[in-house]
């Protein structure tokens, strides 16, 4: 621990992207350097959290041997199970570390120094905690423009309107079916061929390869695919979101809609009734009423459905002011120095 001048930053990195995203996201913001504690779960991670307390011994050996002193002055950790490994460390360290949990964690959390929330998760009015339109990430403006400068040359060969198309997959309640897939290409197929433009496609690590297979045949005209399942060449992603001239999401991924809306370009939502729970449909009633988001349209594609832009959305910023705040942090134009260790 070296002081609030100067102080030590931990993230808690897990095994779930959606989680790594916002922690590093709020940790860029801070403008501060840290350190990146890689979090790989055991068997023992299915227990609640009343039960593991303030330990580790539901990660494995090697992330435990990462977890220990000299300890941090602040630990950003996001998702049920990480909130545990951020109680061994205040306990182990005997001195006043900072906890910033994202991600409603459970009960209890007067032993947390601040949790921030997405209002899609529907807890009324409670004090202390901080509340965020949608999920904080690590997509700035100036890491499009990096993106959007390497990937230039690939993707500008593409026909405008370029539009980016993030897949997600199957999830706990459902399962991303062909009938979803075929329906789901089409739409995309049809809007790009109205618009006389192109398609970027991503997929993730939870599309099925049934999935996949169907909405590729689903697909007509120009089009570029990242398949995640393949893995062999760079991913796109951010070079997508950087050199798009809309975005197109399924609303099965809360992180991937709030990160097509940190574009400032426009956003369709692909999420049929039945397809998505009930705090996904909240987000995306949240975005649309902001004006970043609109449902992904079936048939009507008029020359004007990309004439409206927003201010970017990212939470982070909101999340590290608030930290700063809380813990009596100077301001600092300093770049953030991620290490993983």
């Amino acid at each position: 621990m070296m002081g609030l001048d100067d102080p030590v930053i931990w993230v808690l990195a897990d095994e779930y992207s959606g989680n790594v995203s916002q922690c590093l996201g709020v940790a860029e913001a801070l403008g501060l350097p840290y350190q990146v504690k890689p979090i790989v779960y055991n068997k023992w991670a299915t227990l609640p959290n009343s039960v593991l307390g303030s330990n580790i011994l539901h990660i494995t050996r090697k992330s435990a041997g990462a977890i220990c002193s000299p300890w941090p002055d602040l630990v950003i950790a996001s998702g049920r199970r990480t909130v545990a490994v951020a109680r061994y460390i205040k306990k182990r360290s005997r001195a006043s570390v900072f906890l910033a949990q994202i991600m409603w964690p459970g009960r209890p959390v007067g032993d947390l120094d601040l949790v921030s929330v997405p209002l899609h998760d529907d807890m009324g009015s409670k004090e202390g905690i901080v509340r965020t339109l949608g999920a904080p990430h690590n997509i700035t403006a100036n890491q499009l423009e990096t993106a959007a400068e390497s990937w230039q040359e690939d993707l500008s060969v593409l026909s405008r309107p370029r539009i980016a198309v993030l897949m997600g997959g199957d999830t706990k309640r459902m399962r991303f079916s062909s009938i979803m897939a075929g329906d789901f290409g089409s739409r995309c197929s049809n809007m790009a061929k109205a618009l006389g433009g192109s398609l970027m496609v991503s997929t993730s690590r939870r599309t099925n390869r049934i999935a996949m297979r169907t909405f590729v045949e689903s697909l007509d005209g120009e089009v570029k695919i990242f398949n995640w399942h393949e893995g062999n060449d760079l991913n796109p992603y951010l070079g997508y979101l950087a050199l798009s001239d809309a975005v197109i999401v399924t609303g099965d991924s809360m992180s991937m809609c709030t990160e097509a809306c940190a574009t400032g370009r426009p956003v369709f939502i692909y999420a049929p009734v039945g397809m998505t729970a009930a705090k996904h449909n909240r987000l995306h009633k949240h975005l649309f009423e902001y004006g970043a988001a609109r449902p992904l349209p079936e048939v009507s594609f008029p020359e004007t459905l990309l004439n409206w832009t927003y201010p970017p959305i990212n939470d982070a910023t909101l999340v590290s002011n608030e930290i700063r705040k809380r813990m009596g942090l100077l301001s600092s134009e300093s770049k953030s120095d991620p290490k993983w260790v």
